[in-house]
């Protein structure tokens, strides 16, 4: 298959839920493991305690894909839950089935736990995510994570853990690069990203975290073994004087982040901003240099019809390096964002530099009122840089586009399932099956 494919997912779940849970299923090779469920639906008001007008003319879910079954069934409804229902878990366990290019075929499992720790109406969900995929190119990945709020929101935990024995088709630096410099590597990868948040206002936090990655076992794939020598991650991290074998950053992150979007599985409103400034450290750990990174993340979503059916979506960020050198696979690249949902229309990893700008619009139209179906139209850009070669920011871009059919899954979380097709240049296409929207 032509190694200028974007990443191409198809990722089939069958949820088996305990009581309020919701289901989903990750995509791979970098899994968008589950979702964060909103609030359950309150019981219907009171008269003295009607919502305002403005707020009732908002669209809101009332069908998703197991109402429809059940009425293919002749089941009843669901019953509403009970006020008192948000202490019990959420619970979902899902089969996965993936395909992606660079990984080939694969099948695993991914479950989710979700409980507040407060009162919904003043404290976010909490959520445990776990996958465990295995394909037919002899890749294992396992991913891990935890997003968790005290009650009212005091201190909150993010943790994003990652083991993988798997590969990836490696580029020169920049934005300019061609689909015929490609060579596959394969290697180790183990990521422990651990942060805690502070509220020290409404919707603003402060945070502090712990980071580390390691790439070992670093080899090329049996095909690209006799140009292994002049591949872009020899090149790079003889003249950077880095192992070639293994590879290590360690250190610690500082973040500042902004929330105020109305949930953050379907937004139709709001903004969320983070900034954090990325500090490793050579010897901490076995680090393999002292380099840091600032990176900022800007989100924001606006209503285009009082009912929130039309709405528009732009996501904005950047990696910046500020000193020192990141060894190779540690370097900004396409995809590499938590989810692995940034570049569509490209490979995980097709474009990587120092430093990254990336830029996405997209279109969402839920043309069913009762939020069952709907279409996106996405259109994003990046542009990367090379200091061996020149290339600054803006220099050069990868262009991407696409459309997209969601399917309404869980209408509690307004979870939708996505499948999205995007194009880029040199012939890049993909093919992206998902839980949850891209952004």
């Amino acid at each position: 298959m032509n190694r200028t494919a974007g990443t191409a997912l198809m990722t089939l779940s069958l949820g088996l839920s305990g009581a309020g849970a919701v289901s989903g299923g990750p995509q791979a090779p970098e899994p968008q493991a589950g979702f964060t469920p909103q609030a359950p639906p309150t019981p219907p008001a009171a008269p003295e305690a009607r919502p305002s007008p403005e707020a009732s003319d908002v669209a809101v879910p009332t069908r998703d894909i197991f109402d429809v079954i059940r009425a293919w069934r002749h089941k009843p409804e669901a019953a509403p839950p009970r006020p008192e229902d948000y202490k019990k878990l959420m619970i979902a366990g899902a089969p996965v089935i993936s395909y992606n290019p660079a990984s080939g075929a694969g099948i695993g499992a991914a479950g989710n736990v979700a409980f507040y720790r407060g009162e919904p109406e003043n404290t976010r969900i909490s959520s445990l995510v776990g996958s465990l995929i295995g394909t037919t190119k002899e890749q294992l990945l396992f991913n891990a994570k935890i997003d968790a709020s005290t009650p009212n929101n005091t201190w909150g935990f993010h943790s994003d853990n990652r083991l993988y024995w798997t590969g990836q088709d490696t580029y020169g630096l920049g934005t300019g690069t061609t689909p015929d410099d490609a060579v596959n590597a394969r290697y180790d990868f183990f990521r422990f990203y651990e942060t805690l948040y502070r509220q020290v206002h409404k919707n603003l936090y402060a945070g502090v975290g712990f980071l580390y990655d390691l790439h070992s076992d670093v080899r090329p794939s049996e095909d690209d073994t006799a140009v292994w020598p002049d591949s872009p991650y020899v090149t790079y991290s003889t003249q950077n004087g880095f192992d070639l074998g293994s590879q290590t950053s360690a250190g610690f992150t500082v973040h500042a982040l902004f929330d105020s979007r109305d949930g953050s599985i379907n937004p139709s409103r709001g903004v969320y901003a983070n900034v954090d400034y990325r500090m490793f450290f050579e010897g901490f750990l076995g680090g393999s240099s002292t380099w840091q990174q600032f990176d900022f993340d800007l989100r924001t979503y606006l209503r285009l019809s009082k009912d929130a059916r039309h709405r528009l979506a732009f996501w904005t960020f950047a990696n910046i390096d500020v000193g020192g050198a990141a060894p190779y696979f540690d370097l900004p690249a396409t995809g590499m964002d938590t989810y692995g949902r940034s570049g569509r229309g490209y490979a995980q990893g097709r474009f990587r530099g120092e430093r990254l700008f990336y830029g996405e619009a997209e279109y969402r139209w839920t043309f069913t009122r009762n939020g069952l179906l709907g279409v996106v139209a996405f259109l994003n850009t990046e542009t990367l840089s090379d200091k061996q070669t020149g290339e600054k920011l803006f220099d050069s871009f990868a262009t991407g586009a696409g459309v997209g059919l969601r399917l309404m899954i869980n209408k509690r979380s307004k979870t939708n399932l996505g499948l999205d097709i995007g194009f880029g240049k040199d012939g890049s296409s993909g093919v992206y099956l998902a839980v949850q929207e891209a952004f």
